[in-house]
This record gives structure tokens, sequence and C-alpha cells, in this order.
């Protein structure tokens, strides 16, 4: 695979307009504004078809110019929006995905395995169009006749109202001239003044014929037409302006407000704050110009600049911005001398202060971030050397110049891992086609709740709790959320719940799944697990470890097996996969109530916090996030548990799961630690006190090690290994039966 910057950059930004298309699309239903969300639709579309054009990718162009014809006639009214077509243009976005991938794969025309999808998808979607009026959609062009069969039209209609006498200074007043290539890119001039139509009224129209050639040179692909339109509306010109956003690079548009409205955009200017805010911003920010005649006219000043310098002026006179815009007819004199004033106001109360900083954000490939991850981890030992080197020297000035060095470095390293670190909304975002998709499919009426989407984590987290995160959502769906009859038989609403939340407890990020339906049922899944000889009939087990036996591999109480689950295998999947990223799962049910999954996970998988601990010879790293307190303690035999303060604390000994050999010292420690809503403590020998641990992948020989979850190395290069504090809690309280809530 050979792509280039640019094609790289198409292809992110695709799949990130399909992404946004997605979303407005499942969420169109509930949204108050649907305009808006039609727009936001119709914007993704065109902007990959014309992204797409420019790199000769004509399948994608084709396809996607039959998706955005729907969609114009939906901004029309012409179209209802309903579920049927939303699961169509869902399926689009689907083989748009699709054909990008193909072209990340080198693949940069249409296959006839890709063609076995578009086809069908285009009748559907030229059955829309057809159903709404629209001419049959052969190829991207659009015949001339139409728009001049409709213009005509409008002609009639110009004359009528200019015989009522309206005042046209009332008015709005929009200049349309239409570039040739218009109807060459798939677009009908019409449409938009169609679509202008819905902002207010049209009271006037002029067709603007003069650009017309002789009929033998007339191409029929290419528009000569302008207008000229008298409407009211009260509407903002940024609002108007917006009629016209897929037009505006092939089109020359000039909206002149009514007359009323010029003192009204005086009053704002003069009221607006004094902010340290320039001569185009201060009329933008009035609303009479827009953000794209701004940028036109900054263009136009840029232009004239750059001709200066080329022409070898020392001395270049730049026309003012004022002067560009008056001239480009955009907006009124008394407009800009009233902006002119208010920025001299601004400048002579605020001389001095410093500019407004600018938001600017900028894109990084992924594996250099990773490189720089790496790169940091390595400064972090080589620190860590230097330091220990410094306090076997004695050298006090060195030792102070190794700490401040330290220091730098934990600065380094929190800002090159707030690089990496990303909301956690994207992941949830997805999983609305995940429940739109899979309620259809079960015949269930089903929404979905998010909550802490700004919730931030490592990308790598991100990037491999999705599939963890599908299994729970939809095992919710198929198991947990009870037929409509049931629901409304215990006096629940018809339309079942299933919920997504996500936020930060003690270095962790928690995830919950949740669902208002059935519950578990704890006898069915206890008789279970006897009949597998998972556990002896007479054992005593708490509701969270009843309701653990369902991640057991092949595990499953259900009475059918569906396409979605039953099998037992998914359950044993998430866990595996969340165990994999030093996390852990666990169950809160109550039946006909409802069940939460919540699994909790590391910030990072990268660097941490940690506390170095010892025993005998052998140093040992906890996550200093869950670590609570140390307490000095005096060996009581073959006890697994102490009195902490009146609190029973169970514990559990590294030199028991280790069999080190070493003698007792004469004092030991307990380091109390938590994870969740589970507390317990670890005797050690010596505490070392804190570091900064870079994790250190295990090799597959160790994986499978109990009560280890990585090694770091240290400043002596000895490594050291990482305790996997979850699976020491589960030890520590198996030893002792029944542990009080803290």
């Amino acid at each position: 695979m050979n792509l280039d910057a640019a094609l790289k950059t198409f292809i992110v930004e695709s799949r990130e307009m399909l992404v946004d298309m997605e979303n407005a699309l499942l969420t169109i239903e509930q949204t108050p504004d649907r305009d808006e969300s039609v727009n936001a639709i119709f914007r993704a579309a065109h902007t990959i078809k014309g992204s797409a054009g420019l790199f000769g990718l004509d399948h994608i162009v084709a396809f996607t110019h039959v998706v955005e014809s729907v969609l114009d006639h939906v901004r029309d009214g012409h179209l209802e929006i309903d579920d049927e077509l939303v699961v169509l243009l869902l399926s689009s976005g689907d083989h748009l995905g699709t054909l990008i991938t193909a072209i990340e794969e080198g693949q940069m025309s249409a296959s006839e395995a890709l063609d076995g999808v578009t086809v069908p998808l285009l009748a559907q979607l030229r059955t829309y169009v057809q159903r709404a009026g629209g001419p049959a959609l052969a190829d991207a062009s659009i015949t001339v006749s139409t728009a001049v069969a409709t213009t005509r039209e409008d002609d009639a209609r110009l004359e009528r109202i200019a015989r009522d006498g309206t005042d046209p200074r009332s008015h709005w007043h929009i200049s349309l001239r239409f570039g040739p290539n218009v109807l060459r890119n798939g677009m009908d001039p019409l449409s938009f003044i169609r679509y202008l139509g819905r902002l207010g009224k049209i009271v006037g129209i002029a067709t603007l014929p003069d650009a017309l050639p002789p009929a033998a040179q007339m191409d029929s692909e290419s528009c000569y037409l302008g207008f000229e339109i008298a409407f009211s509306s009260s509407a903002s010109k940024s609002t108007i302006e917006g009629v016209f956003e897929f037009v505006r690079d092939d089109a020359r548009i000039r909206i002149i407000p009514p007359e009323g409205r010029l003192q009204e955009y005086a009053d704002l200017i003069r009221e607006l704050p004094e902010q340290d805010i320039r001569l185009g911003e201060i009329l933008v920010h009035c609303g009479s110009i827009t953000q794209h005649e701004l940028e036109e006219a900054l263009s136009i000043q840029q232009n004239a600049l750059a001709d200066a310098q080329t022409a070898g002026q020392a001395d270049p006179e730049v026309p003012m911005l004022g002067k560009i815009l008056i001239d480009q007819q955009v907006v009124e004199p008394q407009l800009v001398d009233a902006a002119l004033e208010k920025q001299k106001r601004i400048i002579e109360k605020k001389s001095g202060d410093g500019k407004a900083q600018e938001n600017k954000t900028v894109r990084v490939d992924a594996d250099k971030l990773d490189q720089l991850i790496n790169l940091v981890g390595e400064l972090i030992i080589e620190g860590a050397t230097s330091s220990l080197l410094a306090r076997q020297s004695g050298n006090p000035q060195l030792e102070e110049s190794t700490s401040r060095l330290s220091g730098l470095v934990q600065q380094v390293r929190d800002s090159a891992l707030q690089l990496r670190m990303v909301k956690i909304g994207g992941t949830f975002s997805r999983f609305n086609r995940v429940v739109h998709d899979v309620a259809r499919e079960l015949g269930k009426d089903i929404v979905l709740r998010l909550s802490g989407e700004d919730t931030e984590l490592d990308k790598t987290v991100v990037e491999r709790i999705g599939d963890p995160l599908t299994h729970l959502v939809r095992n919710s769906m198929d198991h947990g959320i009870e037929p409509v009859e049931r629901r409304l038989a215990l006096g629940k609403p018809a339309r079942g719940t299933v919920s997504l939340n996500a936020y930060h407890d003690s270095g962790s990020i928690v995830i919950e799944v949740g669902d208002d339906g059935g519950g578990l049922r704890r006898d069915k899944i206890f008789a279970k697990a006897v009949e597998r000889g998972l556990i002896d009939p007479g054992r005593v087990l708490t509701d969270s470890e009843v309701y653990a036996l369902i991640f057991e591999p092949g595990f499953s109480t259900a009475d059918t097996v569906t396409n979605l689950s039953g099998r037992g295998v998914g359950m044993d999947v998430v866990k595996r996969n969340i165990t994999a990223l030093r996390g852990s799962v666990d169950i809160q049910s109550v039946e006909n109530v409802g069940t939460t999954v919540t699994v909790r996970l590391p910030l990072t998988l990268a660097i941490i916090n940690g506390f170095q601990v010892s025993v005998g010879g052998s140093v040992f790293v906890i996550p200093l996030d869950m670590v609570e307190e140390c307490v000095a303690y005096s060996d009581e035999g073959e006890s697994h548990y102490t009195n902490l303060r009146g609190e029973v604390l169970p514990f559990v000994r590294l030199r028991e799961i280790f069999d080190l050999q070493e003698p007792l010292p004469s004092r030991q420690n307990i380091v109390v630690v938590r994870h969740g809503r589970q507390k317990a403590g670890i005797v050690v020998d010596a505490l070392n006190g804190e570091l900064q641990t870079v994790i250190k992948p295990l090799g597959k020989v160790f994986q499978r090690v109990r009560a280890i979850s990585g090694s770091t190395i240290l400043g002596s290069g000895d490594v050291a290994l990482i305790l996997d504090v979850p699976a020491l809690l589960q030890e520590a309280t198996e030893e002792v039966p029944s542990i009080p809530d803290p």
C-alpha cells in the first residue's frame, strides 16, 4: 500500500464524517430540530463526494450523488425521513465505509464484489428519488431542461408579486450568480432556491439569462443563469447564507439586509463587549456580514499584499478591509464606520493587552505518539539510574541536580501521557448503531442512554475496550430486556433502557453497562454451576461470586441459543479481554429490576506511579493509586486477617504466594490496598517508597503466573514485578469468607 498524505487525509476525514452521519441518523428521531440533523447528514455526504472527485474516485462520486439526491428531497420537504429511510441511509453509509476501506487497501475503482452491494442500494435510493417527484438518476448529471422550466414558473410569480407594490427596501436582497460547473458537479440551483423558501417568503425573483451563449455554443452541462431575489424573512444573514453552503464554492453570492436592519446592526456593534477583537470580527459578531464573507475579503487583502510584494513595492499599499467589504457590497458604509469607532475605543481602553489566544489543534500520527511514550519510558529508567548513582556518590550537588531532573522527567511523562488520552464518547457513540440494529433484529423497543462521554482514558485502552462492551450491550439487549408483554405486566415502560456510563475512580476508569431488564436469576446460575461441577452444592457464595460464574467458559443459563448470544462464549471473552487490560469486572443484579456490569480499567497501560516494596531480596511494585495506607505488622501465626482500627482486614503474605525462603525480618509491614469495593492488606518486609514505573509486558511464558500483571526495570537495572492487586484481593477475601463492606 502506497498512499500519499492527501489520500490518507481523505480516508481519515471521510471516516470521521461517516461517523457524524451515522450519529445524526440514529438520533434524528429524538432531535427537535430535524433540519439541522438533515443538513449535517447532507454535509457529510456532499463533502465525501467532493473530496472523492478530487482523487478521481468516480464510483464513490456516483454512489454518493444518489445518496445526496435523496437527502436533497428530504431537505426540500418532498420526502419524510422515516425508519425505513434511516435504515437505508445507514446501509449506504456502511457501504461508503467499505468503499473507503477498499481504497485504503489500494483498490481505487469499483469491482464486481463491490457492485454487488452498490447496485441494490442504488435501486432503493432511486425509488425514493422518484417517489419525491425527482428525475430518474441514471448517472451523476442533471438535465438543464428541468431547471429552465422551473425558472420560467418563478418568472411568472415575480411579475405577479411586483405588481403588489411591496417596498423592496423592507426585504433581503439576494444576488446569485451560479458558476458554469454547478450542474456538472451534481448541484441543482433551483433546489437551493426552493430550500430558501423554507426560511421565509420569496417575494420577488428575477432570472438573469444574460450569460447564455448562442444556442450553437451552449453546453448542456453548463449553468448560465443568475438570480436576483427579494426575500422576506426574520432569519439571520448567516442562516440565509447557510442555505447555499454546498454551492458556495461554485457561485457568487451577495446577501444585502433590509434597510430596517441597518440600525439594528449599528446598535449591536455599540453594545458588543469591549474585547480585543478586530474590525471583521465586530461585523461578524453583530451579524452584518458572515464568516465566509469575511474570509473572502481577507483573502482579497492578502492577495493584494502578495501582488504588491511581488512587484517589489517597498511600502505596499494594501486596501483596507472595510473598503473591500464595501466594494464587495456585503456591508453598508455606515456599519463599517460604526465598527471602526468601536475598534478605536477598544484599542484605547486595552492598549498594551495581549492578543486573544487562538485555539489550535494539530493532527498527529498515533505511531509518533507511541514512539514518544516509548522514549519517555526509556528516559524515566535512565533518570532512575542517574538518581541511584547520585545517591551512591554522596555528592549533594549531584543529588540535587538529579532530583530536579526527576521532577522535569515526571512533568514530561504527564504531558506525554496526556497526549494519548482520548474521550470515551467516541467509543460510546458507536453503540447507538449497535442498539438500533440489534433492537430491530430482536423486535424490541430499546433506547440507549449515555453519560460520562467526556471521561478520558488511554488511546490503547479505548481501542481494546470496544469488543467487550459490544458483548455486554448485546447480551443486555438479548437476555436482559424482557419482551414488551412481560415488561407491561411488571409495571415497566414498554421501551427498555440500556445505559453506558463512565467515570474516574481512584486512578481507574469505571465503565458501567446497565439495563432495566429482568436481572440475573441467582438460583438458576447456582444450579447450573453445580450441574457443571464448577462448585459443590453445599458451598456458600455471595451474590457477586454467584454472578461471576457467568464468566466461566461455556457457561450459559439461556434456554435458547440465538444469533446474538446463548452459547456461553461472549462473557468468557469479555472477562479475558478485560483481564488482559489489567482490569476487573463485577456484576450487580436485582431480579425483575435490572443488571449493572461494572468494568474497572487502568487509565493507562504504559507508565504509572508505583509503590516499591520488597520481601527478602525480591522487589515488587504496587500501583500507587491502589495504596491506601501502610501499617506496621507483628506476625500472628497462621492468621490471614488482622484488626485495623476495629475493622477486619484480610491480607496475603507475598512470602507465601511466591514461596520466598529468606528469613523473616524483625518487623514487617502491611500495605493496605483497595480496588473497587474490595479492601485488603499485603504483607511485605520493607517499604521502599514511590517510583515512576514503566510497565513492560510479561513474556508468554509468564502470562499465566498468579498475582503478577507486568514488570518494570529499576534504576539499578534489576527487574521488579508489578503486583496484580485485584488477583491478590480475591485471594485475600477467599481466606476470610465473610468480609463486611467498608
